[in-house]
């Protein structure tokens, strides 16, 4: 099954897998092409996920209209210098604040991503779905201020979306979420060591 679905990737597909990838290597360097890649990606993305799967993943396709408005949000934000040409917002860990802010984001996302699935749509993986989605919400509004746990949010959702865009069948985007998973892995380590 899984050969039968490479033999009928759509050019979509391949186009976010790469620029997605790219997207998170570049992120994972503390680098602003994070954004205008990622912004490709996710566009793409949200088309698959609106349009080519049935039933469609509407909780996936929305959170990637959301990346794309963080994503310019963040490019914004990361693309600010103070007068000697520092970057406005470095590299930081949450504070309390931030972090419980965060939770309830997380909270709060799920709550309400799952009631939409499981009452107005025929979503037949809304806890899943949700989950996903709204652990990158927080993921995505930490990395935009560009907070050190980002990265395990996106730890934890990509530990979610690998056997969901699997049973769903999308390899490609199941082989880009288990490198997702690496590669977050490893921004972890690099921009905590930045710090």
């Amino acid at each position: 099954m899984i050969l039968e679905d490479f033999l009928q990737l759509r050019w979509q597909e391949w186009v976010s897998t790469l620029t997605q990838v790219a997207s998170v290597y570049y992120a994972r360097k503390n680098n602003i092409l994070v954004y205008p890649t990622g912004i490709i990606g996710v566009l793409l993305a949200a088309y698959i996920y609106f349009f080519l799967v049935a039933p469609p993943l509407y909780a996936d396709g929305g959170l990637n209209l959301y990346y794309f408005a963080m994503s310019v949000y963040g490019w914004v934000r990361w693309s600010q210098r103070k007068a000697d040409q520092e970057v406005a917002y470095p590299i930081s860990r949450c504070t309390q604040r931030e972090l419980s802010g965060g939770i309830v984001l997380f909270i709060i996302s799920w709550a309400i991503i799952y009631g939409i699935l499981a009452f107005y749509t025929d979503s037949n993986t809304p806890v899943m779905d949700a989950l996903v989605s709204s652990s990158a919400i927080t993921a995505m509004w930490w990395m935009a201020t560009r907070k050190l746990e980002n990265w395990l949010a996106w730890i934890a959702s990509n530990l979610v979306a690998i056997p969901l865009n699997l049973y769903k069948g999308l390899p490609v985007f199941t082989i880009m979420y288990v490198l997702f998973l690496f590669m977050a892995y490893q921004g972890y380590r690099d921009w905590k060591k930045a710090i």
